[in-house]
């Protein structure tokens, strides 16, 4: 039988509720709720409000008293990372700093080959437990949910391999990763045909097993001069989207022109962005794909932010993740990527946690997380604080010290 469970009182709770999923937010729409509590049966929140109402309202089975100051936030959610991969390309990111360009990096063997390279040696057992650590220690920074790319494969079957040990390690994991197929990251350097032939076989091998083996439900295309262009990419998507799968694109990093092929195919989202320009923001602004900044990777590369304060001013949806890989973001800590967008962005603290919990969530399509409210799942974040602005304040080295995903305590920074 299913018990309810009281937790508080907590000096605020940011329920994230109420607000917009496009356009700017000002931090006094934030709703605060003081002195509050959270009521949870099972896995999902049944109420929240104020702690000492709850208590005597509802008379739970179970009572968590917490001492001290605390602020409660969302669970964060990661809309886009790479967390699934073999070796390290700590190479290349010395010779980045060094001054090397991209394209003498990938001549002098690194880039995502190389990672492709150390992908396909490694065991799907190996993928699946280096998985697992990655994300767990995500976990700890508070994320609940994590996005996982594969793409490090690049044939149909170091893909499955890829995939099957995202599926494994969601077995074994506490946040829940949400897996994505990006088998259109390059052309592979071992395929002799065109990037046409190439796209036509992954879709014909591939999508039919992902749908088979529930493996993946969302496609992925780097949208790109070094990769593919929309006219390479149309056919795939467009027998992706009639078999049911969600579209995402990796768009503008480098090059404008992502944005569109985004919009035209009603991807739920457009990620990187880097070198979106005006044209590319309105465009964005005006649709319903969610854009999705990828501050660690301007960190990793020294690029330009995504134009985040230009997309919201415009009226659009802007989430915010990690790209935690070994080549680009290897840093895959979410909260401090965040903070440091908001200050080179000037956006505000709503702003910010809104692109790291419901905006997020409406990235990857998820409507039961991202907010603290009645029927959601109860994943949420506790710090050791009595005013939710010190969180983005100390741009991230202020973690969590507690986490609970569905309904349970699954990190105590104390025990």
């Amino acid at each position: 039988m299913e018990k309810t469970t009281l937790i508080g009182p907590f000096k605020q709770i940011i329920p994230m509720t109420g607000l917009p999923l496009k356009g700017a937010i000002k931090d006094s729409e934030l709703q605060i709720i003081p002195d509050g509590g959270i009521l949870i049966k099972d896995s999902v929140i049944v109420a929240i409000g104020n702690f000492q109402n709850l208590q005597a309202e509802i008379n739970p089975e179970e009572t968590i008293l917490l001492k001290g100051n605390h602020v409660c936030v969302p669970g964060f959610i990661d809309a886009h990372t790479h967390i699934c991969f073999g070796g390290s390309r700590a190479k290349d990111y010395a010779m980045r700093n060094a001054g090397k360009t991209y394209l003498e990096i990938a001549h002098s063997g690194g880039g995502i080959w190389d990672t492709v390279t150390q992908t396909r040696m490694a065991t799907q057992e190996e993928l699946t437990k280096n998985t697992i650590k990655r994300a767990n220690r995500h976990l700890k920074n508070g994320t609940t949910t994590i996005e996982v790319k594969s793409g490090y494969g690049l044939t149909v079957e170091e893909e499955l391999k890829m995939l099957r040990a995202i599926k494994n390690a969601n077995c074994s994991t506490l946040p829940d990763l949400i897996p994505t197929c990006l088998a259109a990251h390059m052309l592979p350097k071992d395929f002799l045909g065109t990037e046409t032939a190439y796209l036509a076989e992954i879709a014909e091998g591939l999508f039919p097993i992902l749908k088979a083996e529930k493996l993946a439900n969302r496609i992925d295309a780097f949208i790109e001069e070094s990769a593919f262009s929309s006219k390479d990419i149309k056919a795939y998507f467009e027998k992706a989207t009639k078999m049911g799968f969600d579209i995402t694109v990796h768009a503008d990093q480098f090059t404008p022109g992502g944005s569109k092929v985004a919009v035209d195919h009603n991807a739920v989202s457009a990620d990187h962005l880097e070198a979106s320009t005006e044209n590319e923001v309105v465009l964005l602004a005006n649709s319903t794909t969610i854009a999705v900044a990828l501050p660690g990777a301007s960190i990793g590369l020294g690029c330009d932010f995504t134009p985040a304060r230009k997309l919201l001013d415009a009226g659009g949806s802007l989430a915010i993740a990690s790209d935690h890989n070994p080549g680009s973001a290897p840093m895959g800590d979410l909260l401090t990527q965040a903070s440091i967008l908001g200050t080179f962005q000037k956006l505000t603290n709503a702003e910010v946690l809104a692109g790291i919990t419901y905006r997020a969530a409406a990235a990857l399509n998820l409507s039961d997380r991202g907010k603290l409210a009645e029927g959601l799942l109860a994943d949420f974040g506790v710090f050791h604080s009595d005013n939710y602005q010190d969180i983005l304040y100390n741009q991230g080295n202020l973690k969590p010290c507690m986490v609970w995903k569905d309904g349970n305590l699954v990190y105590d920074k104390h025990k």
